[in-house]
């Protein structure tokens, strides 16, 4: 496994995806994802994430998909990332995986995980792949 690692910034803007007189129920939220990575993955992704909350604070769901393009350690081209993140009652787990078979140009057979560190207010990743 090689390694990479770096900061990125991300927007996170709101989509209107449900009609206003939806039934009511847990909120859903749909989200468009704009990052700028740096360190070993120099790159900017585009990508959307769909939620959904709950009356019981820090309990929710997010899946996500993004596209990444850019320079991982040298090799040039892109890769779509899939996240699932699920909050319980403030403990959470994320899962950050490349999609299976979706590298371009020099990262063609990529596979990995990445994992999003957030600290201080910034966010940090460290990503484990394989190459062919």
């Amino acid at each position: 496994m090689a390694r990479a690692k770096g900061e990125f910034d991300v927007t996170l803007n709101p989509i209107s995806a449900y009609a206003p007189d939806a039934p009511a129920g847990p909120p859903l939220g749909r989200m468009s994802i704009d990052k700028h990575f740096r360190g070993d993955l120099v790159a900017t992704s585009v990508g959307e994430m769909l939620t959904a909350g709950s009356a019981i604070k820090g309990s929710a769901v997010y899946v996500a998909v993004e596209r990444v393009t850019g320079t991982l350690n040298g090799k040039t081209g892109s890769f779509a990332l899939h996240h699932t993140g699920i909050m319980s009652r403030g403990n959470g787990e994320l899962s950050v995986v490349v999609a299976p078979d979706s590298g371009t140009g020099e990262l063609t057979g990529l596979t990995g995980e990445m994992a999003i560190i957030i600290a201080d207010g910034k966010h940090a990743y460290e990503f484990e792949y394989q190459l062919p």
